[in-house]
């Protein structure tokens, strides 16, 4: 397995905020998002080192936090995510996926943590455009994923706009638990996150959802490794 980085620090979005956890991000994206916050983890991948799931079990046994965060890149396009996932919980880590739901595997994790791509994240490349625009869209993987796992939604809103979409995607999963969506506002800068955050609390208000400001930023700056 390609991993680009891991290290250990707060989780910094949704319903475990604060919750110290080792992040192992594994290279490697099947979508092209034009705020990606992570490329180089991405369709941009550096080198990164190619480890075994045992390797990076004990990194998480190093690091000895009970929460292991897998992130990405993308990490359920990999079928050794699966195996991954069954050693980690063998050893009783507590696992969340961080993913965009377009994939699924059988994995053992106790939060499925999903953030699906609304078509603000469409890149500007025509090319990389029609490739992403033909993947991103996957509400029958969400609404599995959902059946099967605890799970969170991370919707990415960048403007008043995307709410009406956001509504739309969820009126297409039929069931789901209001207080588990989380809107998180587009933005690589503390102060481009406080400029949205007013409207984007109002209109969680108003669906029943839950702001989801990223600590991070509040925390440590737009730096990796944090």
């Amino acid at each position: 397995m390609r991993v680009v980085e891991y290290f250990a620090s707060r989780q910094g979005e949704g319903l475990w905020t604060g919750t110290r956890s080792t992040f192992i991000r594994l290279g490697g994206c099947n979508l092209f998002c034009r705020f990606c916050d992570t490329a180089y983890a991405s369709w941009k991948c550096e080198a990164g080192v190619d480890l075994s799931p045992e390797e990076i079990v004990g990194i998480a046994i190093l690091y000895g936090l009970p929460h292991v965060v897998l992130t990405g890149g993308e990490p359920m396009a990999f079928g050794a995510t699966v195996r991954l996932t069954r050693l980690l919980a063998e050893r009783n880590f507590i696992v969340t996926i961080e993913t965009n739901g377009t994939c699924d595997l059988p994995v053992q994790c106790a939060l499925m943590s999903i953030s699906p791509k609304m078509s603000n994240s469409a890149p500007a490349d025509p090319l990389l455009h029609d490739r992403h625009e033909t993947v991103r869209f996957r509400p029958d993987v969400v609404r599995s994923l959902l059946s099967r796992y605890s799970g969170q939604l991370k919707f990415v809103i960048d403007t008043p706009e995307d709410l009406g979409e956001v509504d739309g995607y969820l009126a297409r999963l039929g069931s789901f638990d209001p207080s588990c969506v989380f809107l998180m506002p587009q933005a690589v800068t503390l102060e481009e996150m406080r400029g949205k955050e007013e409207w984007i609390r109002h209109a969680c208000r108003m669906r029943g959802f839950r702001y989801a400001p990223r600590m991070q930023l509040e925390w440590y700056g737009a730096v990796r490794g944090k």
